[in-house]
């Protein structure tokens, strides 16, 4: 168990390093530099290369590289040349947004996908179930870019049920303004992780259903809801909980789309402002803290499912 772990460590470090550097080496493509963005677009180019100088903006990109991940090494993010503020309180500061975001999302797709499959296994290939499957298969093929928009549109704007874009905080708005607020954003999310849960339940309840112990229980007179919440649901809810906690990791980096849709403050349009400026130091920040939390995530995942069942452990130890 500890020899996986280690091999487990020691890959989710691997990866760390190769996003952050791909990050950096994308952005060094670009054709302008944080220091243009600083001075506008009227500055010399004198005036740029000074700039460039004093932020060390004009040494090797390696150089750059290094010198920074040294600094995160130890838990120092860098300063943002655009904003002058520390990029690692930017993070905290917008961090919990997109983590309600993604948990908001992630609960919600968890409760409607097991009661789909719950309906769909009891009901197998009965045209309550074919329906079922048609709508996980709609929603799977319809992306947040493309229900945010149309939630915005008939929910906001035509009902006047939630807010067009904002975000309404506990503290200072309450929690019924602050849920309003986060509800149409994350049932976007929602949409298309309803669609895999549900599939993957599904899949899993019918053939559990079709275990000797099932058999068992309603020989013994248990009626139909009983023995598929009591006896069926939870044996077959392993791959659920595995894929939920890795896409939990995935919802968290991957808000970018329904926060800039939304206006939302979260790391998502972070990310996004720190891209268009060019502001290198600050997206190494961000990716880095993104791919932290999702490797974590999924690293926990992995201990966890060779902790539960044997068998992986097994054949990890081979």
């Amino acid at each position: 168990m500890i020899f996986t772990a280690a091999k487990r460590i020691v890959r989710s470090l691997v990866v760390v390093l190769l996003v952050t550097m791909g990050s950096v080496a994308l952005l060094s493509l670009a054709p302008s530099s944080a220091a243009s963005v600083i001075l506008g677009e009227n500055a010399t180019p004198q005036a740029v290369a000074e700039l460039n100088a004093e932020l060390g903006l004009d040494k090797p990109l390696w150089e750059q590289y290094w010198n920074w991940l040294a600094g995160a090494v130890t838990g120092d993010l860098g300063t943002s040349p655009v904003t002058n503020e520390s990029v690692l309180h930017a993070v905290l500061d917008r961090l919990p947004v997109t983590l309600e975001l993604a948990a908001l999302a992630l609960a919600i797709s968890l409760v409607v996908a097991v009661l789909l499959a719950v309906v769909s296994a009891a009901q197998q290939d009965t045209p309550l179930d074919r329906a079922t499957t048609a709508l996980s298969s709609v929603l799977l093929s319809v992306p947040a870019f493309i229900a945010g928009p149309l939630l915005i549109y008939f929910f906001a704007l035509q009902l006047g049920w939630f807010p067009v874009s904002g975000w309404a905080s506990v503290d200072a708005d309450g929690l019924g303004a602050n849920l309003r607020s986060a509800l149409l954003p994350a049932v976007a999310i929602a949409l298309t992780e309803i669609a895999t849960f549900h599939r993957t339940l599904r899949a899993d309840l019918i053939s559990t259903m079709r275990e000797d112990f099932i058999g068992a229980a309603r020989a013994k007179g248990m009626s139909r809801g009983y023995v598929m919440f009591r006896h069926a649901l939870r044996p077959s809810s392993f791959s659920l909980i595995t894929l939920a906690g890795i896409n939990l990791g995935r919802l968290i980096g991957g808000t970018v789309v329904v926060e800039t849709l939304f206006s939302l403050p979260g790391l998502g349009q972070l990310i996004v402002s720190s891209i268009v400026s060019r502001d290198l130091i600050a997206v190494q920040g961000i990716v880095v803290f993104v791919v932290v939390i999702y490797v974590v995530i999924n690293t926990l995942v992995d201990l966890s499912y060779s902790w539960l069942d044997p068998r992986v452990r097994r054949a990890a130890a081979a």
